[in-house]
C-alpha cells in the first residue's frame, strides 16, 4: 500500500510541474526565432541575443514556479487550454475571454463526470490570451521607446531608469516571456485535458514525450529548428489578422499530431488507474529507454518546434511593426533580465481566483 501511495503522489507531482519542452526545449525554441526574424531593426538587435531570449523564455517554468501560492494560482493555468472543458473544440472556442468568463461559470464541466466550472481561468486555461497579453505590453513598450529621448552619452546608455532604456528593456522582456506561452501552444499535451495521458492508457507521456526525449537532439538542434522553420511551404496560423484566432490555428495543429504521438509511443505496460480505499492510485505506463522514444518522435517534435519558432518570430514581427519599428540602435545597456518580476493577467478578473 505505502509503495502505491508513493506512485500515486510522485506521478501527481510530476504532472503539477510538467512544462511543455522542459528547459532545452523552450530554449532551442527561442534561440531559433532570433535567426528567423524578419524586421531589420529588431533582427540587427537580436542577432547576438539568443542567450537572452532562450532564457526569458525559460522564466514562467523557472522562477515563477517558486513564487507564492497566490500568484501560482494565477500563473500555472495560463500555461495550457483545455476546451473539452467547455464541451467545445479548439477552433470553436471565442476570442473574448472575459465573455467565456462569464457564459460559463457554474456551467457543468463537461470532461469532469457531476462536476461544476466555478473557475474558468483553472480549468480551462488561457495560453492564447497569456500570449497575447505579452504582446500588447511589448507593443506598448515598442511605442514608449519612440516617444523618448535616446541616451545622449555613455553615462545615460547604463541609466537603467532613463525611460527609453526602461521601455526598451521592458519590451525585450515582454517579448521573451511571450515566447514561453507560444512554446506551450505547440505542444500537443498543452491543448486537451488529458494532459499527460492517463485517459488514453499512457499516463506519463507528457515529460516523456517534451523533455526525456528532447534530450536526445544533438548541438545542431537549434540549427535543425531554423532550416526546417525555414522550409515551410504554408504557415495557416500566420493568415488571422487576430492575435487569437492565430492562436487557435496554431493549437489545433498540435492537437492534429496527436494520433501520431499515441500511435508511436514506445509503450510496453499502459498505465492504470484503481480505487483503493477512496484514494486513487496511478500507476503511470512503462516506456522503453527515451533514447528509443527520441527515434520515433523526432520528426514530429522538430515540426513542433520549427512551428512555435516562426509563430514567435512572426510575433514578435509583428509587435515591433505596430510599435511604429522603433528605433533600437541607441540602446547600450548591460541590464541583464535575470529574474523579471511575476506579472499577474490582464484578461480577465483576477479577484475571482481564490
Amino acid at each position: 500500500m505505502k509503495s502505491s501511495i508513493l506512485i500515486f503522489f510522485s506521478g501527481l507531482l510530476v504532472s503539477l510541474s510538467a512544462g511543455a519542452w522542459g528547459g532545452r526545449g523552450h530554449d532551442a525554441i527561442c534561440e531559433a526565432a532570433v535567426f528567423l526574424v524578419k524586421s531589420e531593426g529588431l533582427k540587427d538587435y537580436l542577432r547576438n541575443k539568443p542567450h537572452i531570449m532562450g532564457h526569458l523564455c525559460n522564466i514562467p517554468d523557472t522562477s515563477w514556479r517558486s513564487l507564492p501560492p497566490e500568484q501560482r494560482k494565477l500563473g500555472d493555468p495560463t500555461h495550457y487550454v483545455n476546451p473539452e472543458t467547455l464541451g467545445l473544440k479548439v477552433s470553436e472556442l471565442p476570442v473574448d475571454y472575459n465573455k467565456i468568463v462569464e457564459t460559463y461559470t457554474g456551467q457543468e464541466n463537461k470532461s469532469k463526470e457531476n462536476k461544476k466550472i466555478f473557475s474558468v481561468p483553472e480549468d480551462l486555461g488561457s495560453n492564447w490570451w497569456r500570449a497575447e497579453q505579452f504582446y500588447r505590453r511589448a507593443v506598448l513598450d515598442g511605442k514608449s521607446i519612440a516617444t523618448n529621448p535616446a541616451p545622449a552619452n555613455s553615462k545615460d546608455e547604463q541609466n537603467e531608469d532613463l525611460p527609453y532604456n526602461k521601455a526598451f528593456f521592458s519590451m525585450i522582456v515582454n517579448m521573451g516571456l511571450m515566447g514561453h506561452f507560444v512554446g506551450d501552444a505547440a505542444q500537443p499535451y498543452h491543448n486537451t485535458t488529458d494532459y499527460d495521458g492517463w485517459a488514453s492508457n499512457a499516463g506519463g507521456i507528457h515529460g516523456y514525450y517534451e523533455d526525456s526525449c528532447v534530450a536526445y537532439f544533438g548541438p545542431d538542434l537549434v540549427q535543425r529548428i531554423v532550416k526546417k522553420a525555414q522550409g515551410f511551404k504554408k504557415t495557416p496560423w500566420t493568415t488571422p489578422k487576430n492575435f487569437i484566432e492565430k492562436m487557435k490555428v496554431f493549437s489545433d495543429l498540435a492537437l492534429s499530431d496527436l494520433k501520431n504521438i499515441q500511435r508511436l509511443d514506445p509503450i510496453t505496460k499502459p498505465s492504470a488507474i484503481r480505487i483503493e480505499k477512496g484514494m486513487s492510485i496511478k500507476t503511470p505506463a512503462e516506456r522503453r529507454s527515451p533514447d528509443l522514444g527520441f527515434k520515433k518522435f523526432e520528426k514530429i517534435i522538430l515540426e513542433e518546434m520549427a512551428r512555435a519558432s516562426h509563430m514567435l518570430a512572426h510575433s514578435w514581427d509583428e509587435a515591433f511593426k505596430e510599435a511604429g519599428s522603433p528605433q533600437l540602435k541607441a540602446y547600450k545597456s548591460y541590464k541583464y533580465p535575470h529574474q523579471p518580476e511575476f506579472v499577474a493577467p490582464d484578461y480577465f478578473n483576477t479577484s475571482s481566483v481564490k
